[in-house]
Parts: C-alpha cells; structure tokens; sequence
C-alpha cells in the first residue's frame, strides 16, 4: 500500500498502517507529536503501536531539535544476522543441545558474562571490527548519574537481555541457515535515556508541550550536547554488543558443525531506536526512528516476526516521503499484561510447534498471537521495501 495521509497540526501524518487500526491512545499521540513546533515531518510505519511519549513505529523529522522519547529507553536497539555456510539438511533432528551451547555463551535476561569479552580474539571475525580503540575512554564522557555503572556495562557487552530480543537459527526457503539475534545498549542505554528524558522535562521551553513525555532539547544548548553524545555512544555500545554476540555465536556453531567446515557471509546490522543525521528537500534534520529501520535505495534491513512465525531480509526502496525508513518488526496488538491474562502455557506451546524454545509462562507475554501478522505487515510497505528472503526460525532463544 502506499500511505494514508491524515492531518496534523504542524505536519500531516503519513500512514503506512490503516488508520481504523490504530489503538486510539497511539492515535492521540500521533497527534500530539504533529503539534512540536520544531517538526518536519512524520512517517508512521505499519507495526504502530502504543509507546512511551512517542508510538512504536514512527518516524520522526526535526530541525533544530530532538525528542528523546522519540528514540526510546533501549537507545541503539536492533537486529543482526548472517548466511551462514550450513544447509537445513546439516541441522541435527534435536536442536536442543545447539539451542544450551548457545544460552552458555551468551548470557541472557538480567545475565551478564564474569569477565568482560575480550573482542581481540575475536577479530577477524564478520561483524566484529578491530576498531574499537577508545570506545570505552569515551565513557568517561556520559553522564555522571551512570559513571559507577561501567563496570556493570562492560560484562554486559555480549548479552542479550529479555522481553522482545532474542537469538535464532533460521532457515530461507533456499534451506540455507541463517543467525539472527535482537538486542540493544542493556541497562546502561535505559539508565541514558531515563536520565536525558528527566533534563529535557525540567526545561523552560518544554512546559507548554501538550505531553510532558514529548520533551525536547534544542539546537545549540549544552543539554543538546550532552544528550547527543551520550546517545551516539550507546548507540555504539548497542552495535557492539551485537557484534560481540554474533562473534559468540559463530564460535558456537563452528564448534557444533566442525566437519562441516563452515563459513559466514557479509553481516547485516541495523539500528530501529536511533537518531541520524540526514538531509531532504535542502534541509538538514535530526530523524528519530523508534521501531523503524532506514531503508534507503538498497540498503539492507531486517524486519522479524514473534518467536513462532518468520522473519524477513529486505531491501530498502529510497521512499523519501517515509525519510527512508520501513518497519522494525511485526509489532504489538496487545499489551504484554493482556497476552499473559489471555493465552496460556499450552497456547504458546501450540503456536510455536516445530521451535526449539522456552515454552514456559516466562515467555507468554511473546506469544505470536501478541503480535500483528508479519505477512500484513510487510504487504503494507512494499513501497518502502522489496523482500530478499524469508526465515523461519527453527530455534529461539529469550531471555
């Protein structure tokens, strides 16, 4: 579909989801979003949902200014996955084993490794870039409210965390075997954000907004900088944590299918709560995209599904009226407390048949039926993305 425009008060709201589907609360923020004077443009990505200040699924344009609600608490957050080597046909008939190799490398939940990884061992490795020189100096930089967590940060590099991120192994419709895995900056991103949303609240400028979550910091201000270059480096940290994590992985399965001597492609990596820097129509704007991926003219992007449906590698389509962008996923149509009061253990043992994962009520909260169909989803952007391959995991791993 192409998108739907709908009026706003300082920019109309581009729509690439029905409007009759949208949860009533995520409409009014639309709304308020469209009232910031500093605003450019929006773009509203399939898998809108509710979210703090600002929905889930929209992309946001401003000049001169930036709203942190407008990335979200897990600042860098995204996806990562690579080709590898193997065939469904190498694949052991019980993937349990694979599935404990895995969780014994990357710490999940609230987990974190007892050393810090060392990424020298790692390098050479796709995904994982040597230069990583100062990155933790750059620390000393952040926030003062968060200097007494670094160590806590640096053993969490290499972690995946809970809720909606986790690894797989999945399997195209080539049968060629893919791994996939959602992450962002853990804690210490969260602890950025909450910190930057609070400042930007307390500012003059900010009192008359209509939602107070929609605070913003201004062009040219020390708080602008302070923010930005906490948000780049856990933009970072999110990047690398992912790289450090795909690296493990690769280990594992090199272990696990030694015989099969086997090899990875190129990584594709990608940031969906994120600020860049990016130029239309002659101006230059700060774009947040929270649970939206850039897609610009053949770039490559990722946009899973729940744990028991499929996923997709797409390629971008230059869409400049959607400033780039596609969805992030399949998105929520019921809150987590709704999915855990409606479906139980037996529902998500139902709806992921076929998946090597935890099927315990830990988990219910991201049962697939918690989430809108991929397919819908996907249909509704082909003007933003054209599809490269479709996955289906054959195991999961959450936190």
């Amino acid at each position: 579909m192409s998108y739907v425009e709908l009026p706003g008060a300082k920019v109309p709201i581009r729509m690439w989801a029905d409007p009759a589907s949208v949860e009533d609360v995520a409409m009014r923020q639309l709304e308020n979003v469209a009232t910031l004077p500093w605003i450019k443009g929006l773009a509203v990505m399939p898998d809108v949902h509710y979210g703090k200040g600002a929905t889930v699924g929209s992309v946001i344009a401003m000049h001169g200014a930036v709203c942190p609600a407008a990335v979200g608490v897990d600042i860098g957050c995204g996806m990562s996955a690579v080709r590898t080597s193997l065939t469904a046909n190498d694949l052991p008939g019980d993937l349990s084993r694979l599935r404990s190799k895995i969780e014994q490398a990357i710490p999940v939940g609230r987990g974190m490794h007892a050393d810090p990884v060392d990424p020298g061992r790692l390098y050479g490795l796709p995904g994982v870039a040597a230069g990583w020189d100062g990155f933790w100096d750059r620390f000393d930089g952040v926030a003062d409210s968060v200097k007494f967590r670094q160590e806590r940060a640096t053993k969490q590099m290499g972690t995946l965390g809970s809720g909606n991120h986790f690894w797989e192994l999945c399997v195209d419709s080539d049968d060629d075997v893919w791994i996939m895995l959602h992450s962002g900056s853990r804690n210490i991103g969260k602890e950025l954000a909450d910190h930057h949303i609070g400042t930007a609240q307390s500012l003059p400028h900010n009192q008359g907004l209509v939602d107070r979550d929609l605070a913003v910091f201004v062009a040219d201000t020390p708080q602008m900088a302070a923010y930005r270059n906490d948000l780049f480096w856990a933009q970072e940290y999110a990047k690398h944590n992912r790289a450090i994590m795909m690296a493990l992985s690769q280990e594992v399965i090199r272990r696990e299918f030694r015989k099969a001597k086997v090899t990875f492609g190129e990584v594709i990596s990608c940031h969906h709560n994120y600020v860049s820097e990016e130029r239309y129509d002659g101006m230059d704007l700060l774009v947040t995209r929270k649970g939206a991926i850039r897609a610009g003219s053949g770039e490559y992007g990722i946009i899973p599904g729940s744990m028991g449906t499929g996923s997709y590698i797409v390629k971008g389509l230059g869409n400049a009226a959607a400033f780039n962008s596609a969805s992030h996923g399949a998105g929520r149509r019921m809150s987590r407390n709704a999915a855990k009061r409606r479906f139980s253990t037996r529902d998500l043992e139902d709806q992921t048949r076929g998946v090597e994962c935890r099927k315990d009520s830990g988990v219910v909260d991201e049962i697939p039926a918690a989430y809108k169909p991929i397919e819908q989803v996907i249909e509704q952007q082909r003007d933003l993305v054209e599809v490269v391959a479709k996955l289906k995991q054959v195991i999961c791993v959450k936190g």
